[in-house]
């Protein structure tokens, strides 16, 4: 029997999205650069929310 469709893990906020155009706006606009550079940091670091912040706030 397949798994129950009620029960849905909840959103993993410790990583960044880079496929969901509203997580890349809302670090673009926190951090005051443009989407297509968050895209290029989360390709550089990874997706981890931590590495993405700290990237960009150097």
């Amino acid at each position: 029997m397949g798994d129950s469709k009620q029960k849905r893990g909840r959103a993993d906020r410790s990583r960044v999205s880079g496929s969901q155009q509203s997580e890349v706006y809302y670090v673009a606009r926190k951090f005051g650069v443009s989407a297509d550079r968050v895209r290029s940091v989360i390709k550089r670091v990874g997706n981890s929310r931590k590495k993405v912040y700290a990237a960009l706030s150097k």
